[in-house]
């Protein structure tokens, strides 16, 4: 081989072993967000990364803390070198983010004590996903209770202490004999008193204690004072369903008290714009603050908002809170669009894995933000299998839509009621609690887009929905003001 061969040779291997080192080397990427759920008895955190990634994990004491060291990777979640958000709650005190070294983003969890931390990744996209529960603790460790008392340590106890023998014993008083009277009946046998539990108080009721009159005598009638009323509500018992059946809610009596009402997209996640600018995001808000003042004024049940403010909520994250807050309803308000600037009009789903095509791209359009991957699409199905609810939400859902559809008849005559549907939405998979989405009108239709964004008009499709809601939950068990005769 000649010399110019060799240095050619030579020449041409140099690039091929700076590409092989470089094909070593895996691409840098970037932890771009964190987020967490506080539920009943676990606080769950997501670290999201922009590709795949490996991590280290270790516990630390004095305070308590894990960290977990998220390789080759920089932040990028703001413009610092750091992130901090405070958590408090009963896991959780707060998250740290740093790059300790380059190529190194530590994540560190400052635990509020004996707290376990179990650490999974989820893909599409890329996330650390991190659960806080409370450390049970060891029964086998617990101090033995105290020894049961015998005969001989109660006898003891029930004997009066005796005095110091220094203190003077004065001696015991001459019996008094008291004449006994033919006239006075003789006292009754005396028996230990039965402790019974004290009698709840009526609303309205005064305790003895503040009044100087004191509990009728045995025997003796209680008169009420001039002015004192009754109860003024009755039980009602719920009424047969359409279908002409009682579903368990119904046969059990379960009543509304809780209330979540779940304004659709907010953040970053806009939804659906309007031709001339509107966005999803605001029309649901504004409107599902109406329909929680009208419940709240109306209903007189507490109304729980998954957002109130434009705050990005998961989709996953609205139902564990339906769940945690153990609401009785369920309520997510949306906006419509359609590839047609013509179609208009409201329509009503509750949740089935089935659908029409067009509920199916409804449902495509809504579920856009979830995190969940196809891995996990054999739990979800199930979930919507084993939806218990499903015959009170589709009920819940007719009375939505009956509502609804007389509202936008009024505004658009001659429009068709689209109806009650099923679809496979991501927000109301899960929910303990009767669901529904209602989609109350198209953004798309330039029409109903102008009358959208007027404030007296949104009132009205508050009002709509909550006479939905209302119909319904006075279909089921309740309480209302008794007729006065």
């Amino acid at each position: 081989m000649t010399f110019q061969a060799m240095k050619l040779i030579a020449a041409m291997a140099v690039p091929v072993m700076l590409l092989m080192g470089q094909s070593d080397t895996p691409a840098q990427r970037s932890v771009t967000a964190v987020r967490y759920w506080t539920l009943n008895d676990v606080t769950r955190i997501a670290v999201e990364i922009s590709g795949p990634f490996e991590f280290r994990t270790d516990r630390l004491h004095n305070p308590d803390r894990v960290y977990f060291d998220i390789l080759n990777t920089h932040l990028k979640i703001n413009s610092k070198p750091y992130y901090v958000e405070a958590v408090g709650d009963t896991l959780l005190q707060k998250i740290r983010i740093a790059e300790t070294t380059p190529g190194i983003t530590r994540v560190v969890l400052d635990l509020t004590g004996n707290v376990t931390a179990t650490s999974s990744t989820l893909t599409t996209p890329d996330r650390l996903i991190v659960e806080l529960r409370m450390t049970p603790v060891n029964p086998l460790r617990t101090e033995p209770p105290p020894p049961a008392p015998t005969l001989r340590s109660v006898v003891a106890a029930a004997q009066p202490t005796p005095p110091p023998p220094t203190a003077a014993v004065k001696p015991a008083p001459t019996p008094v004999k008291i004449p006994v009277r033919n006239d006075v009946p003789p006292a009754p046998d005396v028996k230990v008193p039965v402790l019974l539990p004290e009698a709840p108080k009526l609303d309205g009721a005064v305790s003895n204690s503040t009044n100087p009159v004191g509990p009728p005598a045995p025997g003796e009638e209680f008169h009420p004072a001039v002015g004192d009323q009754g109860p003024d509500e009755v039980a009602k018992a719920a009424r047969h369903n359409s279908a002409g059946t009682n579903s368990l809610i119904r046969a059990l009596g379960l009543k509304i008290n809780r209330v979540v009402i779940d304004p659709g997209h907010g953040g970053h996640d806009q939804g659906t714009e309007g031709a001339h600018g509107l966005l999803e995001k605001d029309l649901v808000l504004d409107v599902a603050l109406r329909v929680g003042k009208l419940v709240t004024e109306g209903m007189g049940a507490e109304v729980i908002y998954t957002r109130s403010d434009d705050t990005f909520v998961t989709l996953e994250g609205r139902t564990a809170l339906a769940n945690e807050k153990k609401a009785d309803l369920f309520l997510s308000i949306h906006a419509n669009s359609s590839s047609y600037p013509l179609i208009s009009g409201v329509e009503t789903y509750y949740l089935n894995i089935n659908g029409t095509k067009d509920a199916m791209d409804v449902a495509a359009r809504e579920n856009g933000p979830t995190q969940n991957s196809i891995f996990e699409l054999q739990n979800l199905v199930k979930k919507i299998a084993l939806h218990d609810k499903s015959e009170e939400s589709h009920e819940f859902a007719k009375r939505v839509e009956a509502s609804l559809f007389s509202f936008s008849l009024k505004n658009f005559p001659g429009t068709k009621d689209r109806g009650v549907k099923t679809a496979p939405f991501i927000v109301l998979i899960g929910a303990n609690m009767p669901s529904v989405l209602a989609e109350i009108g198209f953004v798309s239709n330039a029409k109903e887009e102008a009358l959208l964004k007027r404030p007296d008009y949104r009132q009205r499709l508050a009002e709509a929905l909550y006479k939905g809601m209302e119909k319904y939950t006075e279909s089921l068990a309740h309480f209302q003001a008794a007729v006065k005769q």
